[in-house]
């Protein structure tokens, strides 16, 4: 059946400009790079472990035309984010005197996370940060905006879904924002159908929830006959229903929503697969430092020229050392997607060019990491570690 959109009723508040909040700011990844000419740095790719040996990590000094930042070749940045006040803002916004008042008060760890009180988002934080204060935004660009700016300490965010696959929109943020990963937390999606005081399941004609969540429930929602319509977030959905008072539509969403929305749990666990898990990544401004003694993760992004078999040799230098890859994720290279090469036929690129994102299981105190990324680095065309952090096992 054919999906309308409709928006769920969105707080109108504007996210505030602290004082010193972005001037003030510590350069996160000052520590990464050296000077080269023509415009260009050079990455250190261990300088997040802070250690004394960073700088021989990768076997002396670096050459001209090995890995390069991305967003400093040209005068004109791709990735260069345009810290203006954002149209989708907090809905409650920290002030510069709110700053001032968690430190002297020790406040709980504030949190940001996409979407309204009830979202999974809101559990997985939960769960990453316990005793945290939750605080939600309206979209992905303003939970990376929050932490970049000081209004929050960490943002936890989902980037894949065993079912729905990859959030695309959050590896692009990835990059485009100077903040570094520091964990990941998998949580179980169990789905649930609410619905007003006194509406029974036969009383329904439309069903509103996150595209995502919708297509997961497939198989229910068709038996049911529901009309699907998707929203901006499955809590969102619930809470709009709530606030209409509306007896012909549900929501699907969790059962936590249920409970903060005073809504009726008409039917649980209505996925069509039960092995549906999120993980989300969790964020900070400053790395942490990588161990040996626990499972550790790391993440990068690089990019190659183009030519047979290059891809196949930047996973080479993992695969020769033993490393055991847990995804790998590619994305256009934005803004140099229409570049015209000099082969190209009717004004129209050969290829387009490519970033990849790849997950491996090994820390950067790990000497095989260091060694698997400084091979990388002799050929990749831009390299940058995302972050090295613990492996979260568990699924809650």
């Amino acid at each position: 059946m054919a999906a309308t959109i409709v928006r769920s009723p969105k707080l109108s508040v504007s996210l505030p400009t602290p004082e010193s909040t972005t001037s003030n700011l510590p350069s996160l990844n000052q520590s990464f790079f050296t000077p080269l000419p023509k415009r260009r740095r050079c990455i250190s790719i261990y300088a997040c472990t802070a250690d004394d040996q960073s700088n021989s990590a990768f076997g002396g000094e670096i050459k001209k035309g090995q890995a390069i930042e991305l967003n400093k070749v040209n005068d004109e940045n791709p990735y260069e984010f345009n810290a203006k006040d954002s149209p989708n803002p907090l809905p409650r916004p920290l002030t510069s005197a709110d700053l001032s008042n968690m430190a002297s008060e020790g406040s709980r760890l504030r949190v940001a996370y996409q979407g309204v009180r009830g979202a999974y988002s809101e559990s997985a934080a939960e769960k990453a940060y316990p005793n945290c204060e939750a605080v939600p935004c309206e979209q992905f660009d303003t939970a990376f905006e929050a932490a970049e700016r000081w209004l929050v300490d960490r943002a936890v965010l989902p980037i894949e879904n065993s079912l729905g696959g990859s959030i695309h929109r959050n590896y692009d943020l990835l990059l485009r924002h100077r903040l570094h990963i520091v964990g990941e937390v998998k949580l179980a999606i169990r789905h649930c159908l609410l619905a007003n005081n006194g509406v029974k399941i036969e009383d329904l004609k439309r069903v509103l929830s996150h595209p995502q969540a919708l297509a997961q429930c497939e198989n229910t929602l068709t038996k049911l006959g529901l009309v699907r319509e998707a929203v901006d977030d499955t809590a969102g959905a619930a809470k709009y229903i709530a606030f209409s008072k509306l007896k012909d539509a549900g929501a699907v969403a969790s059962l936590a929503a249920s409970r903060i929305y005073g809504l009726n749990v008409l039917a649980q666990d209505i996925q069509d697969d039960s092995d549906n898990v999120t993980r989300f990544l969790m964020l900070a401004r400053e790395p942490i430092i990588p161990r040996t003694d626990k499972p550790f993760k790391t993440s990068v992004v690089f990019s190659l020229d183009e030519g047979p078999g290059v891809l196949f040799k930047a996973l080479a230098v993992f695969a020769m050392r033993n490393i055991n890859l847990t995804k790998i994720e590619s994305r256009p290279l934005q803004k140099q997607a229409l570049k015209v090469l000099e082969d190209s036929v009717d004004g129209f690129p050969k290829y387009f060019p490519y970033l990849f994102y790849v997950d491996f299981e090994a820390s950067m105190a790990d000497q095989r990491a260091q060694n698997a990324l400084g091979h990388l680095k002799e050929f990749a065309t831009f390299l940058r570690v995302l972050g090295s952090y613990p492996s979260d096992s568990g699924i809650a």
